[in-house]
């Protein structure tokens, strides 16, 4: 039996690795100009905005970011008075996150435009193409846990 070679070109993870990079620059530009923040501080923005509050490391688990990531985007939050802090009661050492007043303005401002640049991203995709893609994808993401 032949082996097989490897060809960057067809090779999934450097393919996935490619769209999610081509991707993120394109969201990382429309936030940075049009709401000065990151790609971390965006993701923080949302999972806030949609769960009401979390504590770092639950966010960490929720946008598989690293903690030094997590904490950065954070800290610029919470300077920029978008995000507010208060005890975790059940672990004294952690403390919840939540958007302030300000933060769930721009989550409201975030939202739909994360909607609409996603819209252009499928517009060329058709409605069973893009319910197949996701199963797909979050098969791989369950097996990729398992490997």
């Amino acid at each position: 039996m032949k082996k097989k070679s490897l060809q960057l070109e067809q090779f999934v993870p450097y393919k996935l690795s490619i769209a999610s990079n081509v991707v993120s620059d394109l969201i990382a530009s429309s936030y940075q100009q049009k709401f000065h923040l990151s790609i971390p501080e965006w993701r923080l923005i949302a999972v806030l905005g949609e769960r009401g509050q979390a504590t770092q490391q639950q966010l960490c688990a929720i946008t598989l970011m690293d903690k030094v990531t997590v904490s950065r985007a954070a800290r610029t939050l919470h300077k920029r008075k978008l995000i507010s802090k208060k005890p975790n009661l059940d672990d004294k050492r952690s403390q919840y996150l939540f958007l302030d007043l300000k933060g769930r303005s721009l989550y409201k401002q975030v939202s739909p435009q994360a909607i609409q640049l996603e819209a252009a991203l499928l517009s060329n995709f058709k409605k069973n193409e893009i319910q197949h893609f996701l199963k797909m994808l979050n098969r791989l993401i369950d097996l990729s846990a398992r490997v």
